[in-house]
Formats: structure tokens, sequence, C-alpha cells
């Protein structure tokens, strides 16, 4: 059945030879609107949230450990106290994938 489609394709005349690439231009649009756009949205929205890190934030790692920011040492290393004995980590700022907001 798709063989039979495609020989249909090959002996279609040379002018609407272009309208062959119009499936392939949709599905690349496709992907570029579903995949491609909200991949780099996310990506531009995780910088932001790094950038704006700042003492006193209590965020969540990627290791999945909770923990409040004490010191921001360099460009790229934060100082996390963790409850509940206040044990200070030392992770990388890419370490932290989310920023927790406080429900009151």
């Amino acid at each position: 059945m798709v063989f039979n489609l495609f020989l249909q394709g090959a002996a279609t005349p040379a002018g609407s030879s272009w309208m062959g690439f119009l499936p392939i231009l949709l599905i690349f649009a496709i992907f570029y609107f579903l995949l491609f756009m909200p991949m780099q949205r996310q990506r531009k929205q995780t910088q932001r949230m790094l950038a704006s890190l700042e003492n006193g934030n209590t965020v969540v790692t990627s290791g999945g450990i909770v923990g409040t920011i004490v010191a921001i040492e360099g460009d790229d290393m934060l100082v996390l106290r963790v409850k509940p004995d206040n044990v200070k980590l030392q992770v990388a700022r890419s370490a932290v994938t989310s920023l927790v907001t406080e429900k009151k």
C-alpha cells in the first residue's frame, strides 16, 4: 500500500514536484511548534530562575534534596542548609531544578 503511494508520487509531472515536499515541511513545522519551541521556552525559564537565586530561597536539587540557600560562592556554587539537622551542603548552581514557593 505505502509502496504504491510512492510509485504514484514518482509518476507525477515535474511541475508539481514541490507538492511532494509539502508533507515533509508540514511535519517539520509540527515538530518545531510541538517539541522545539516548548523546550527552548523551558530552557530560558530555567536559566532565568538560576540567575535569580539569592540567599534565603528554598530550592530543590536534581537529587531531590530540599534546602535553603545560605551562601552563593562564585558564579556556580551554592551552599544549602538542609533540615532537620541544619547540615550545610555545597552544590552546583546547575543542580537546582526548582524554586520552592511558600504557601501562606
